[in-house]
């Protein structure tokens, strides 16, 4: 178990799954050769054959007066057939997990999700007697406006009927609607504040209306990253985008913004696909920039 201590906020990782290799699908341009020269991401986030490393992983932060997870994962009994078959019907531990790092579900008070992709809703919901229901259900779910709005167009449009768009929509079925069905949910903005030590901020490209989350308490920082950066690579290539950015341009224009904002700050990221050490402090490295951790 990772945590963190940001002023009088912990911030706790609650890891579900490794991605085993699928972050070098997601970002096509981190070949192996490509990758060789910054030796500063050997062995830690990348493996000796030139493998990105990363994992699926929540994090719960705890401030004097709230609960709050940030982004669920994949969850298990979802199904992702034919698009992604490993997600499918997954079976870990991540919610005795939680309950073991002492978040029992019924002590959540707010879910956050930096964005509607498949991995970072799936615990949202879990299958109970056939049915989805909320995993959080003393929890509100707070879902930005804007992602929401472009999701919902995307799910309705019959023309998005290649896999990933169907699988985007079974998740969003599976993930999504039990929680306004259960009238759980909330929509904020892309500024939203959650509480005094925890806001969101805008991130956008990698999704419509991306955001990440900004930690601050007794005059130190934290920002949970979300998937303005999937890998610690992209510190060195702002420009490396992923291969499923909805605006490639404005995904690599926030990584170049928020990196140069960072850099030589004490603020901590906590990236959200990261692996071990999960969290550093970003500093330049010539014309970009590298993680010290």
């Amino acid at each position: 178990m990772k945590a963190w201590k940001i002023g009088d906020v912990a911030i706790t990782r609650i890891l579900e799954a490794d991605l085993m290799g699928l972050l070098s699908h997601v970002l096509p341009d981190a070949t192996p050769e490509a990758l060789w020269p910054m030796r500063w991401l050997f062995p830690h986030f990348v493996d000796e054959a030139g493998v990105l490393r990363g994992f699926t992983q929540a994090f719960v932060v705890q401030t004097p007066t709230r609960r709050i997870i940030v982004d669920t994962c994949i969850g298990n009994d979802k199904n992702f057939d034919p698009y992604r078959p490993s997600w499918s019907r997954m079976q870990t531990t991540f919610l005795n997990d939680l309950i073991a790092a002492g978040f029992p579900p019924a002590s959540i008070d707010t879910v956050l999700c930096t964005h509607m992709h498949a991995d970072h809703i799936g615990w949202n919901t879990m299958l109970v007697d056939g049915k989805w229901v909320p995993t959080f259900r003393n929890a509100r779910y707070l879902f930005n406006r804007i992602e929401y709005e472009a999701e919902q167009k995307r799910n309705n449009d019959p023309a998005r009927n290649d896999l990933r768009s169907q699988a985007l929509r079974n998740a969003a079925r599976e993930s999504i609607a039990p929680v306004f069905d259960a009238g759980l949910a909330e929509l904020v903005e892309t500024e939203h504040r959650v509480c005094d030590e925890v806001r969101l901020m805008p991130t956008l490209g990698h999704t419509a209306g991306h955001v990440s989350v900004h930690i601050a308490s007794r005059g130190e920082e934290a920002i949970i990253s979300g998937d303005f950066i999937h890998h610690p690579c992209q510190l060195a290539h702002p420009e490396w985008a992923a291969y499923v950015d909805y605006d490639p341009a404005q995904s690599t224009a926030t990584r170049q913004r928020v990196f140069a904002q960072l850099a030589g700050t004490p603020t901590l990221l906590i990236g959200s696909h990261f692996a071990e050490p999960v969290a550093g402090r970003i500093v330049r490295d010539g014309a970009a920039y590298r993680l010290d951790f």
